[in-house]
């Protein structure tokens, strides 16, 4: 550990505490549990400049003002990276769902702790996740790391062009500026059963929150790109969530999740594709063959048409899978 971050927990009265790291995600991030200090706590490095920890700090706030669970901010020192935040335990909903626990009400529970967090007004300051932005996210994964690496060279302009054109057009008919997570899924989640909901759920990395459409934080639930989930259950927790949520139309919602979970899905599963040549981390693409599935659905409802209609000219549905050049084992 570095001496700067010894210095923080000593400052703060954790330094004798054991230090437990926790496993690395796709970030920069990295989480050390420490027990024996003065109440149970990790410490969390978000080095920068890859990492700001200003967003984390204020989220956090507005989450608990919105009478739901995220961490509690004990200490923290931004311009270090550094923050000594509340443990909320050793498992995520993702891993009780590996125990074999139901999962049911699991993701009932994280369904109304998401309307919830949906249905009040947004914090000040949050960063677009509207058409344009996703446009471009989808792109950097897609055309400048899926694309040459399936296809054996970088794509056009014009191509460029005509797929950002695709994305807006199917995302455009559902502008909304509420509050995103953009990481809502079980391993972003903790299990607290002793809190009444929708405060049974802890809310985790959240950091990266945006202004965008509520569907598409659903869809990160009920498709996750890491999991299979039951159809049924699925449509229960969208059902729950529109009855919690009266202020929506919900043909309209239903729509712009398919929109939304088109523009998730190719971008995740071109997601993996990147970490497993930049960075090496291979392991994630054994989720692609379930993102290019969960793709296929989506395209499947009219709202992703244009999208849909980019990719009929463009890539066969043959080649929407993971490059053949790319192994797809876990390494």
């Amino acid at each position: 550990m570095k001496a700067e971050a010894v210095a923080f927990l000593t400052e703060h009265g954790f330094v004798q505490a054991e230090r437990q790291p926790l496993p690395a995600d796709a970030s920069f991030r990295r989480y050390t549990r420490l027990v024996g200090g003065p109440r149970p706590a990790l410490l969390m490095e978000a080095p920068p400049p890859q990492e700001d920890l200003g967003p984390y700090l204020h989220i956090a706030v507005h989450l608990a003002t919105a009478g739901l669970s995220a961490p509690e901010v004990l200490a923290a020192d931004p311009h270090q990276g550094f923050g000594l935040i509340e443990d909320f335990g050793t498992e995520t909903v993702a891993q009780r769902l590996d125990a074999g626990e139901d999962p049911a009400p699991h993701y009932l529970a994280a369904t109304a702790a998401l309307a919830r967090l949906h249905a009040v007004p947004p914090p000040d300051g949050l960063p677009d996740w509207g058409a344009v932005r996703m446009a471009d996210t989808a792109a950097a994964t897609f055309l400048e790391w899926w694309w040459p690496e399936a296809l054996g060279e970088a794509p056009t302009e014009a191509i460029g062009v005509q797929f950002g054109e695709a994305i807006h057009a199917m995302l455009a008919p559902f502008a909304a500026a509420g509050f995103v997570h953009r990481d809502y899924f079980p391993a972003n989640l903790m299990p607290l059963p002793d809190r009444a909901s929708p405060a049974d759920v802890g809310l985790l990395d959240f950091q990266d929150a945006a202004l965008g459409h509520p569907a598409y934080d659903l869809v990160s639930l009920v498709e996750d790109a890491r999991r299979d989930v039951d159809p049924a259950l699925r449509e229960a927790c969208i059902a729950h969530y529109l009855a919690l949520r009266p202020d929506l139309d919900a043909a309209d919602f239903r729509a712009a999740m398919a929109a939304h979970a088109a523009q998730r899905h190719l971008r995740v599963a071109c997601l993996w594709v990147r970490l497993a040549r930049r960075d090496g981390k291979r392991h994630y693409l054994r989720h692609g063959p379930r993102c290019w599935a969960l793709l296929g659905q989506a395209l499947a409802h009219p709202a992703a048409a244009p999208l849909a209609d980019f990719l009929d000219t463009h890539v066969p549905p043959a080649l929407r899978r993971n490059p053949a050049g790319l192994e797809t084992d876990a390494a």
